[in-house]
């Protein structure tokens, strides 16, 4: 019998891309959105898999239609990609923010908790909880979160492992980095630089305002991330951890390789606007993922520059074709141009 999977959050990015790796291994998919009425979900059409899984509309705010929805699906394996995902939002609207991760997955450890059907199950942290780090960042670094998306994520880790300590249940933590692709939304840097820069190239535009381009991140590629979250399910003993690529690169260089293959000198065209920056942001960020190379068996395919000309590529053809995995794994890039 075909295992089952409830996706809390599958329209965003990873949601759409773990839903399409789970049907490729077989799996029965059901995925939840806030407001699926009104949800084309774009990116599951984008990966052509739209019409193979069961969308149900469901807050996490709501807990007991988190239960009720545990209690009818009954899946093998839950994963909670929802809530509020930008980190610059998270300061103009803290409380929402901060309620739709970390209320929300309390109400999904509740739940959990009293459900008697067993699921194993999977919670999207953030390496921003860690804050600035100098020296690479493992399982066991202490938070010193620097935004209130960054104290949410930290809250709902420390729930998981409370409820994981306290009432033996199967709940696992990823602490992911920057993780970045062609389906991601035009308010992330990374989207804002690929689109402005293709403008820019046909005449469209003339100018890109950006914010802190100096910062310091672990810029990974979103279908890797979605390979290694359904890894950590996999093992019998629950764990938490750190994924990212163990690489640092600075926003300057994903911009100057994004203007570079276009021919221009970003310099040229980007202004640097200082009501752009965070109220509060994080120079650097250096992590290690050790364990999930040890335990999960797992390591990016893609780090920068490759994923930041992939994200170009994939643009310029304006078709994302059917993602190969191979053993969890990208074949190749020739999925990123138009058939």
């Amino acid at each position: 019998m075909a295992k089952k999977a409830l996706i809390f959050g599958i329209s965003g990015q990873t949601g759409s891309y773990l839903g399409h790796l789970l049907l490729a291994k077989g799996y029965e998919v059901v995925g939840t959105s806030r407001n699926a009425g009104n949800n084309n979900f774009a990116n599951l059409r984008r990966l052509g898999i739209r019409d193979r899984i069961e969308l149900l509309d469901l807050s996490l705010l709501d807990g007991e239609g988190v239960a009720r929805t545990l209690t009818e699906v009954r899946p093998d394996e839950t994963y909670n990609l929802a809530g509020q995902s930008s980190v610059s939002q998270s300061f103009v609207a803290p409380v929402e923010s901060f309620e739709s991760i970390a209320l929300g997955t309390l109400n999904v450890l509740e739940a959990l908790r009293r459900y008697e059907g067993g699921t194993r199950y999977f919670n999207a942290t953030s390496s921003d909880c860690f804050g600035s780090t100098s020296e690479p960042a493992n399982e066991a670094t202490p938070f010193r979160p620097r935004s209130p998306y960054a104290m949410a994520k930290a809250a709902s880790f420390w729930a998981v492992a409370s409820y994981r300590d306290s009432y033996g249940i199967h709940v696992c933590n990823g602490i992911l980095s920057n993780h970045e692709s062609p389906l991601r939304p035009t308010h992330f840097l990374t989207q804002k630089i690929v689109r402005a820069a293709l403008r820019i190239a046909s005449g469209d535009q003339t100018k890109l305002l950006l914010g802190n381009i100096d910062v310091e991140r672990d810029w990974g590629w979103a279908p890797d991330f979605a390979d290694a979250i359904w890894r950590v399910l996999q093992r019998e003993t629950p764990s938490d951890f750190v994924i990212a690529t163990g690489k640092t690169t600075a926003a300057r260089e994903f911009v100057d390789v994004v203007f570079s293959e276009l021919g221009l000198s970003w310099r040229d065209h980007i202004d640097i606007d200082p009501r752009l920056f965070r109220p509060s942001e994080i120079p650097r960020v250096v992590l290690n993922p050790h364990k999930s190379l040890r335990d999960l068996s797992w390591s990016a395919s893609l780090k920068m520059p490759e994923l930041a000309l992939a994200m170009l590529r994939s643009e310029q053809a304006h078709v994302l074709g059917p993602v190969p995995w191979i053993d969890g794994q990208i074949a190749d890039m020739d999925f990123l141009y138009a058939r």
